[in-house]
């Protein structure tokens, strides 16, 4: 299935809208529903999207019941199969192409006034070094015509990026708009190891659409989801540049930094193509950002503990806190849960364990569980001088945070009549 598949309950919103914050003003008027904006100011002959991969919308989209997307896409995260190559004549995503490269004819909207400008924040970037691949999500600043600022956080990219810098190469990537959900889940998700992030969207769409996921080889070498939207074809250059302010997934402005500039040297969309113009800081980023999160968070916790689930937090901006749901056999248990959830998320600030009753999607059940089961002086948790998140403003200068963790399950061995409640 393609991207615009997945749009069947968007309103359709054809009066004009402006790319200049537009499309967040009619997103925070119309309380945040999912639309198709068809009559855009700047790009005529060109749509787009916003609100579609909230949670539950992303779960009914692609045919997983809230309560098994954790199993499933740790399932996929062991299982990973291979995509199928078809030809650019077969694939949707090359029907038109512009003769001379220009991304400001692209709708790639300025939502928040406090941004630099126009970004891309739900575009994935596909990059091959060394026999690698490595598929991630990274915000992308529209400099000029044909050159993106990328802001690369310290993970597998950006080790591939400094690594071929040292030996004076470029890295080849594409920039990829709408492909299939399955890819960008994929995409949004964090291995030790370097793992081929399509290898587990594959997995994904066999289990999901009983078909292969299709790739098709750009005229860089890079290969690419034949069905998204727009795919974008290109290169990380050696050149730096400021990118930056950015309206970040905290809702907190993010600082101007010098990061690497990507120079495009192609475009092609599909006929009548549907932008994916995710709003920073919304449920559809913290859900990108989150929920994949979550099957990692609950794999590591299941090595010393069974989890049940992991929820995370909406006031943890879908990144900073999570809450788990164990199985508590040991006294230690909740503790143990804990320290394996940072572990498996080092990003996290704050992680609440809660028993099997408890609800943890609802944070008024999970502040009843510590009212009601935690004790602060033997309850809690406090670590120091530890790796934070870049997301985080209230960092120490070096980078580092202190994090907590509540365990909110009742004392192992006593009386649990006492603490259920019958609300």
């Amino acid at each position: 299935m393609a991207f615009r598949d997945h749009l069947g309950a968007a309103s359709i919103e054809d009066r004009e809208i402006s790319l200049s914050h537009g499309m967040l003003n009619h997103s925070q008027a119309s309380g945040h529903a999912m639309t198709v904006f068809t009559n855009i100011t700047e790009c005529p002959g060109h749509r787009a999207a916003v609100n579609m991969l909230t949670r539950d919308r992303l779960c009914a989209a692609i045919g997983i019941e809230p309560e098994a997307y954790i199993d499933t896409l740790g399932w996929a995260m062991t299982n990973p199969s291979t995509p199928e190559t078809v030809s650019p004549q077969q694939a949707p995503c090359m029907e038109n192409q512009q003769e001379k490269v220009d991304l400001e004819a692209l709708p790639i909207p300025h939502h928040w006034p406090e941004d630099r400008g126009r970004y891309s924040s739900a575009s994935i970037i596909i990059a091959e070094d060394n026999g690698i691949r490595n598929v991630s999500f990274h915000r992308q600043f529209l400099r000029d015509k044909n050159h993106l600022v990328v802001r690369l956080v310290p993970r597998h990219l950006r080790t591939m990026v400094m690594e071929a810098r040292k030996e004076g190469r470029e890295v080849s990537i594409a920039v990829v708009n709408g492909p299939d959900p399955v890819v960008l889940l994929a995409a949004a998700m964090s291995f030790n190891e370097n793992i081929d992030e399509l290898t587990i969207a594959a997995t994904l769409h066999e289990k999901l659409y009983n078909k292969s996921l299709e790739l098709v080889e750009l005229p860089n070498g890079i290969h690419a989801p034949a069905d998204a939207e727009y795919v974008m074809w290109g290169r990380i250059t050696s050149e730096d540049d400021d990118e930056g302010p950015y309206v970040d997934i905290t809702g907190t402005v993010d600082d101007i930094r010098q990061e690497p500039v990507i120079e495009i040297e192609g475009v092609s969309h599909r006929d009548d193509p549907i932008f994916h113009a995710l709003i920073p800081g919304e449920a559809e980023h913290k859900t990108l950002m989150g929920l994949p999160r979550a099957p990692t968070i609950k794999a590591a916790v299941n090595e010393v503990v069974e989890c049940v689930d992991v929820h995370m937090t909406e006031g943890g901006c879908g990144w900073l806190g999570a809450v788990l749901k164990i199985k508590k056999v040991n006294a230690d248990d909740g503790m143990k849960a804990i320290e394996a959830a940072f572990a498996g998320h080092k990003s996290m600030k704050i992680v609440t364990v809660v028993d099997e009753d408890i609800d943890i999607t609802d944070p008024v059940r999970v502040e009843w569980a510590m009212m009601t089961r935690w004790q602060p002086d033997k309850d809690t948790v406090i670590l120091s001088n530890q790796k934070g998140s870049s997301l985080d403003p209230s960092r120490y200068e070096d980078g580092n945070t202190s994090k907590i963790g509540y365990d909110a399950t009742i004392d192992f061995g006593v009386d649990r009549k006492g603490f259920m409640s019958v609300q």
